[in-house]
């Protein structure tokens, strides 16, 4: 008993004493790395968004991302989401975004958007949102007079991005058009024209280190004559993001297929490996969008 009363305490209890004590250095140091590492995952995932496959898809650093639909699956709430997600971006200060509409009014906009938790209206007047309602955009006809109205555009749109960009608290900004089809429609089809600005748009996302967002429709330029735009934009894209219907067929719980192929251009953080390609099935709810591999629901 006298033996068992003063005998040493076991090598278990005696590093549990030191490890859970309050002023232990080593406790602190885990401490310390443990809330540095959270509030970094924390800023990554409210920057980029999180906690969906397309957001795992999405590389940060991409600075032209093209969205692919077709009239069996429309992708304008892919549109959606990233409208929200570049408005959100940045953290308390915010990010911005310029909106060039030729397929819907403000409103359209500001209903969807609200039900997804983004007032639209609010950033209008905080001016980080910048809506051009594209839907009348006077196009002409006669000599140079749609270069010259996208050029006007395009010197629109350059204004907002140094502006934005020259604020002590300047977030990322995004350039976003709904959509690029619509915009060669409006130049009554000089799809020359439509590169040109399209281009000028690209060299600002270098310039500015902002992103440009653009929707087309790929089931109109089926045929060999009108393919030259869509495969310009795959071109320069670093991301492209295409929605497409299933091969099955409709389904009730299933309304697509999305494929997301990242060409690892520009990025820092994920050096480039190579093309990666994902594939998921998508479900538009009011409030978003679920996203979950074939045979899975989550």
């Amino acid at each position: 008993v006298c033996c068992l009363r003063h005998a040493t305490p076991a090598p278990r209890d005696r590093f549990a004493s030191v490890d859970t004590h309050a002023h232990s250095p080593l406790r602190s140091m885990r401490l310390r790395t443990y809330v540095t590492y959270f509030l970094q995952l924390e800023a990554e995932m409210e920057e980029y968004g999180a906690g969906d496959l397309l957001s795992e898809a999405m590389c940060a650093g991409a600075r032209v991302v093209v969205v692919e639909d077709c009239v069996e699956a429309p992708a304008a709430f892919v549109l959606h989401l990233l409208l929200k997600r570049a408005l959100a971006a940045g953290g308390g200060g915010g990010g911005g975004a310029a909106l060039l509409a030729l397929a819907q009014p403000f409103s359209h906009y500001d209903r969807v958007l609200r039900k997804m938790g983004c007032n639209l209206s609010m950033h209008r007047k905080s001016e980080r949102l910048h809506f051009f309602d594209l839907q009348g955009f006077p196009g002409g006809t006669q000599g140079g007079a749609i270069a010259d109205s996208l050029a006007q555009l395009y010197s629109a749109v350059q204004r907002v991005v140094e502006t934005c960009r020259a604020g002590e608290n300047a977030g990322r900004f995004t350039v976003m058009i709904d959509d690029v089809s619509l915009l060669e429609v409006a130049a009554n089809g000089s799809a020359d024209d439509v590169l040109d600005f399209l281009h000028y748009c690209v060299t600002l996302t270098s310039e500015m280190n902002c992103s440009l967002v653009v929707l087309i429709h790929e089931d109109i330029y089926s045929s060999e004559d009108g393919v030259g735009l869509l495969a310009h934009l795959r071109y320069i894209a670093d991301l492209v993001i295409k929605a497409a219907p299933l091969s099955t067929g409709l389904a009730t719980d299933v309304h697509g297929q999305l494929s997301v192929v990242n060409k690892g251009m520009l990025i820092e953080q994920r050096p480039a490996k190579g093309q990666k390609v994902w594939s998921f099935h998508f479900k538009v709810k009011e409030n978003g969008a679920d996203f979950f591999y074939p045979g899975s629901r989550h």
